[in-house]
């Protein structure tokens, strides 16, 4: 039997003056919803259950989070609703007209407020209003942006009231969010509903971003055809980091954070592998405040000290241009009809929410009258500004309002309550009625604006939530406009990338670093995996592992990942060690642990997730999916079988490792990282070898110890097939620390960094002869390839130690970390002392 939506649709919800976007008034289904809900209700309860996991498995594969709380084990996945919302394109047009209108009006206010300031000296504003805007930047006055347009971008809020007209709420206007997520909404829904997606003719968001990567590259065609433009974040602890870093990939631009920019000579820098390349663009993903230290805030540290005097002098142009945050104040939106007629001499077509500014005192007596119909909200919009809505207010707290706005009117507006239109949403295996917001966008091109054929909309998470005010807690949807014919303007935005631009790439050293970092943990992490998942081998293993044995691998694993004292000289640890290796498996708080080791690789990709491949996202999941199971396994201390819970972890990192072999190019991004994974696989092994071989033990013992070592490095059976059981330390170190067709030997890895060190970029003046790292990278591999097999191999009688051993794997260690300070201070710093802003003989032999 063919189900029909009525099969699966909750009682409908109709709260006093809100709109049903899919339903009429008699509850029967809109035309342009009828093919959708049709479709959904064709696919029935555990066909909708299966898709809905689909997209979220799609959104987190895709690493698309929102509010990361600086948990890279645990980061929250971007909430997604897989049934559309729906406009006719009919509808749309009016919309669309109506939004580039808006814009071009908060293009003039920007001009007006930053140049002559007629709003202000005619009374259309008042004084009281701008100046007292902590978002209004004097610094910014008189400064002029190349283009017809100021304002590059500008996103519109609005809710559809009870009648079916859309009203706008609020402007955004510093950096307005929700591109990316739009793009990545549209990527999952038209995956998992892909037949339904095909035919019902909607329009594509490409040209929406044609538009944009076009009027970018044109802001400084005035100095160059081929313009360095880049993405600024504040990092990868900002909420909406996926946005930054998937509009970046999108675009093809590099994704920048403050401290990979500088300010030399009066031009802004980017700083990379190859010395500094100057930036013409900025698309900055960060409010006014936080951009420059030098005028700006100063206990900013996402910024770029001297950014803004850049820009006043036209040698850089930002979009947004600073200053823009002073027009998402509410306040202005009371004054917006006089703005219009006095700007521009006609009415907007798509009407603005209601507002009483409460330091007009006529506008205060009306709220003080209605405020149960109205909602309260600071004039100046901040992070952390909140609405009060006034019907839920008591007696109580409904003075209290009054009184806070009392004392200070100015800082205060009230707007009329308007429902959220409703949609329906999949939710407890049902389609029921969420309040909707819409969040629009425009971008500045030509002498106009381009409009987003689309929204980023959200719902409440429970039918009796007010309207959704931002973008955390609420679930988003995709936005169709519906075209009555196919919609064949796809434009892929590889067309505008001009050839030369597409051959060059040059990323901040900021990223290599992370990749280095990535490499090492990696590394740190695996080598600790195989060598505890051997010790709980030796010691729940049927054959008999006596206490000298157990004393050295013990030892061992606390040199190996740091975590000293640990073992070492610690014979009560030795007699009871299940406490201290549960710790050094799942305790992140102790520094080497293997959660530790884990958790600082992920937030090193967290950095750099950009520039992280769809598989090797997947693969992370699963460490992280990996990472709680063991977590669950050790909750209650070590589990019956330790080492079954690690072969996961172990396995994901092999999986990692191969990924990068075999998919990644061979730049500079996977250089570094190999050089991370190489150089700490070198210093890891040379630990290993000192610690467990250079104590001499009797000849049962020793065989155990070099087998474990052997079986920790997956070499053991290659051991015995070469050696036929002559188990002496000489020949483990043969294969161990001198073979070269081993890919895990000491002198393996020397053979490959010094391979990578040959292919670095190497800028500005070099000493005679070698590099200092190469001097460290070379003596490593005399050391090895000179050293006497036999000689190591002898016990020194007055230590009763293996001394040339130790000595040996002592330097090797000492040089490789050496080598690493001496790679990160000449390619991951590029600081350099304050630079003068007001300097007017600037040179120009960078």
């Amino acid at each position: 039997m063919t189900s029909t939506a009525s099969d699966f649709m909750a009682p409908p919800v109709s709260p006093e003056g809100a709109y049903n976007e899919a339903l009429d008034i008699t509850h029967s289904t809109r035309p342009h919803w009828q093919q959708v809900m049709t479709t959904l209700a064709g696919l029935g309860t555990e066909g909708m259950q299966k898709r809905q996991r689909q997209a979220q498995r799609i959104l987190r594969d895709d690493g698309a989070t929102y509010n990361l709380n600086s948990d890279p084990l645990s980061p929250n996945v971007w909430s997604l609703d897989i049934v559309p919302c729906l406009l006719d394109s009919t509808e749309w047009q009016g919309i669309e007209q109506g939004l580039v209108q808006r814009s071009i009006l908060f293009d003039l206010m920007y001009k007006d407020l930053y140049g002559e300031q007629r709003l202000l000296k005619e009374g259309i504003i008042p004084s009281e209003i701008i100046f007292a805007h902590p978002g209004f930047l004097r610094q910014c006055h008189g400064m002029r942006q190349p283009g017809v347009r100021q304002l590059i971008f500008h996103a519109a809020d609005m809710v559809r009231g009870a009648d079916g007209q859309f009203v706008v709420i609020g402007d955004r206007t510093q950096a307005p969010s929700g591109t990316g997520y739009v793009l990545e909404n549209r990527t999952a829904v038209s995956r998992v509903i892909p037949t339904l997606f095909h035919n019902s003719n909607v329009r594509r968001l490409s040209v929406f971003f044609h538009a944009l990567r076009n009027t970018l590259a044109n802001l400084a065609s005035h100095k160059t055809d081929t313009p360095r433009i880049v993405v600024l974040t504040p990092g990868a602890y900002s909420s909406t980091y996926f946005e930054h870093a998937y509009l970046a990939n999108y675009l093809g631009f590099p994704l920048v954070q403050g401290g990979d920019l500088t300010v030399r000579n009066g031009r802004v820098w980017m700083k990379s592998l190859n010395g500094l390349s100057e930036v013409d663009v900025i698309l900055r993903r960060m409010d006014d405040a936080y951009c420059d230290q030098t005028e700006l805030r100063s206990d900013s540290r996402l910024g770029v000290p001297g950014l803004l005097e850049v820009a006043r002098n036209g040698n850089v142009v930002l979009a947004n241009p600073l200053g823009s945050g002073v027009l998402e104040a509410p306040a202005l939106l009371s004054f917006l009809p006089e703005i219009s007629q006095f700007l521009m001499g006609e009415n907007l077509t798509l009407p603005t929410v209601k507002t009483w500014w409460c330091g007009n005192p006529s506008d205060f007596q009306y709220i003080h009258e209605n405020i149960n119909q109205l909602i309260i909200k600071p004039a100046y919009r901040s992070f952390n500004s909140k609405s009060i809505y006034g019907h839920s207010l008591d007696s109580q707290a409904r003075e209290k309002t009054l009184q806070l706005m009392r004392a200070n009117p100015q800082a205060y507006v009230a707007q009329s309550y308007i429902p959220g239109s409703l949609v329906p949403i999949w939710n407890n295996s049902q389609l029921e009625n969420r309040p909707c917001i819409f969040r629009t966008f425009t971008v500045a091109h030509k002498d106009s604006y381009c409009v987003m054929p689309g929204s980023l909309s959200r719902v409440a998470e429970s039918a009796e939530e007010s309207i959704v005010t931002d973008l955390s807690g609420a679930r988003s949807k995709d936005t169709w406009i519906l075209n009555h014919e196919p919609d064949t303007t796809h434009i892929s935005l590889s067309e505008s990338i001009p050839r030369d631009e597409a051959l060059v790439t040059n990323l901040p050293s900021r990223v290599i670093e992370n990749l280095f970092w990535f490499g090492r943990y990696a590394e740190r992490a695996e080598m600790s995996l195989r060598l505890m998942r051997t010790i709980f081998k030796q010691l729940n293993g049927v054959e008999y592992f006596p206490p000298e044995s157990s004393e050295v691998l013990l030892g061992a694993i606390s040199h190996l990942t740091g975590a000293l004292p640990g073992f070492s000289h610690n014979p009560t640890l030795w007699q009871n060690p299940d406490k201290e290796l549960a710790a050094l498996v799942t305790d992140s708080e102790r520094v080497g642990s293997i959660k530790f080791n884990l958790h600082n690789m992920l937030s090193c990709g967290e950095q750099v997730k950009e520039m992280l491949s769809a598989d090797t996202r997947i693969i992370l999941n699963e460490l992280r999916d990996h990472i709680h199971a063991v977590e669950q396994a050790y909750k209650e201390g070590l589990p019956a079988v330790p080492e079954e819970s690690l072969d996961s972890l172990v396995t994901s990192l092999l999986a990692l490792s191969g990924l990068n072999h075999e998919s990644m190019l061979r730049g500079m991004d996977w250089m570094f990282q190999e050089i991370g994974r190489r150089a700490e696989r070198a210093r890891l092994t040379a630990t290993l070898l000192k610690h467990t071989l250079t104590k001499p033990l009797p000849s049962m013992q020793q065989q155990q110890i070099l087998e474990s070592v052997l079986l920790s490095v997956e070499a053991l059976i290659s051991f015995r097939r070469r050696y036929r059981g002559r188990n002496n330390i000489a020949f483990g170190l043969d294969l161990l620390m001198s073979d070269i067709t081993n890919p895990r030997s000491l002198i393996y890895q020397i053979e490959l960094l010094r391979k990578y060190l040959a292919e670095l970029p190497h800028n500005g003046n070099q000493p005679l002869g070698l590099v200092p790292e190469s001097r460290q990278i070379i003596k490593s591999q005399n050391d090895i390839l000179l050293a006497d097999l036999e000689s190591l191999e002898q016990i020194d009688e007055e230590s009763g130690l293996r001394k040339n051993l130790e000595a040996l794997m002592t330097q090797i260690t000492q040089q490789i970390e050496q080598f690493t300070a001496l790679l990160s201070d000449k390619y991951f710093d590029h600081t350099a002392g304050p630079q003068p802003l007001n300097n007017t003989t600037w040179k120009t032999d960078l």
